[in-house]
């Protein structure tokens, strides 16, 4: 292990003597940490070729190999290929970063107009079986726990309402014991109440899991695969279910399998090379479209962002010129998916790429346990509020966003969905 990996762990101070003593052996010995190719009881497999496409498309992948003449190649087609998409993904594309932006620009404006859509998320949980070095949320962080009731949720979600969100992302923690499918199902049943689109993020989960949510009111799934390098990843999550990289690798696949209408896809940027975990998830995407046509496709972009007890985590080589230009050829590459641009980023930063590549911002955002209330109606938090899971950089409310959005000519939009 780095030092600069060995820079993520915590002190563990506040642990048993077993606990300290277990999480001391997953750090120290690779022995002691569990296969992460190997499936766990409970999970399903499936059989599928995706990720053997997007896998050797990655481990090929040499982005110093590219030149200035292949950049200018793709830029002048009017679809990319692999290879384009590899092109513009690499070094030699950065001198070309205002020509991709224009051209992605054009791209966005023809299939999706001058709308930005607005969604809010929901953490109803922080309780957390998983051991990931770089999340606030990991199970040996020192942090207030908390898991929302049923009525907690459903005051949570009247208060957002009331902004006029129409939208929501419900989100927990990765604990099957403290958040259940029985439990999340429920939390999607009183969200149907108040939105037209309901979203998860929660810890990937079998087929007929995924069906029960989507009765329950869930209409798309989003899973971050963190990072595609099999090394990285397992240097990173050293327990827990999460460890398993090929069930979480197929978890947007089950979902689709298990009826819901979308599925979103995402790297967490700064965990590795950036380049080639940009390249996999949008190839993950891709290879998913073609596969089920009929599934809406969105990429997210979040970078790593500043944890509860660690200052010390920020993206690796990634500053906003980079992510501009993975958002840019994101856009050129697949020019219908959608594009969710997180606030982890700055409001500037966002209010620059919704004129170029994304098509999605989050609003009125607390990755805190039930808070809503206080941030919503300026009230002074409670003190049973659950830990948040890291530091958002964008903290303007709906309304703001809104507004500031219309002056800049763009039109937000809260939802476009009619059920019939």
């Amino acid at each position: 292990m780095s030092a600069n990996e060995n820079s993520f762990f915590l002190s563990g101070d506040h642990l048993s003597p077993a606990a300290r003593a277990k999480k001391e052996r997953l750090e120290q010995d690779p022995a002691a940490r569990a296969d992460i190719m190997t499936y766990l009881d409970g999970m399903e497999v499936i059989s599928s070729d995706i990720c053997q496409k997007v896998m050797t498309e990655v481990e090929s992948y040499d982005p110093a190999v590219y030149t200035a003449k292949e950049v200018t190649a793709a830029l002048n087609r009017e679809r990319l290929g692999i290879e384009d998409f590899k092109a513009l993904l690499s070094p030699a594309a950065a001198p070309f970063l205002e020509d991709m932006a224009q051209k992605a620009r054009l791209e966005t404006t023809k299939h999706f107009g001058n709308t930005v859509y607005l969604f809010t998320p929901l953490y109803i949980a922080n309780y957390c079986e998983n051991y990931c070095v770089y999340c606030g949320f990991n199970c040996y962080n020192k942090i207030h726990r908390k898991k929302l009731s049923l009525e907690e949720i459903e005051h949570e979600m009247a208060v957002i309402a009331q902004s006029g969100m129409e939208e929501i992302l419900l989100l927990t923690g990765e604990s099957r014991a403290q958040s259940d499918i029985a439990y999340i199902g429920e939390a999607c049943k009183l969200a149907r109440r108040y939105f037209r689109l309901v979203g998860l993020e929660i810890y990937p989960v079998n087929t007929d899991e995924y069906r029960y949510l989507h009765t329950c009111g869930a209409d798309y799934v989003t899973v971050f695969q963190e990072t595609y390098d099999k090394t990285v990843y397992e240097s990173l999550h050293l327990a827990g279910h999460k460890r398993v990289w090929p069930y979480r690798f197929d978890a947007q696949e089950r979902a689709l399998r298990g009826g819901m209408r979308g599925v979103a896809f995402s790297a967490l940027f700064g965990l590795s090379d950036f380049r080639k975990d940009a390249l996999a998830s949008a190839l993950h995407a891709y290879f998913i479209q073609r596969k089920y046509p009929h599934a809406e496709i969105s990429l997210s972009c979040p970078r790593l962002r500043p944890i509860v007890n660690n200052d010390r985590i920020s993206p690796r080589d990634v500053g906003e010129a980079e992510l501009c230009q993975i958002l840019a050829a994101y856009r050129l590459f697949l020019p219908f998916a959608g594009i969710t641009v997180s606030s982890r980023e700055s409001a500037a930063f966002r209010n620059g790429i919704v004129k170029i590549a994304a098509t999605k911002i989050s609003a009125g955002v607390s990755t805190g346990i039930g808070d809503h209330e206080s941030k919503y109606n300026e009230q002074k938090a409670s003190d049973d509020a659950g830990d948040e899971q890291f530091e958002i950089c964008d903290n303007r409310s709906l309304s703001a966003m809104y507004r500031e959005m219309a002056d800049e000519g763009l039109q937000p939009v809260l939802n476009d969905y009619l059920y019939m």
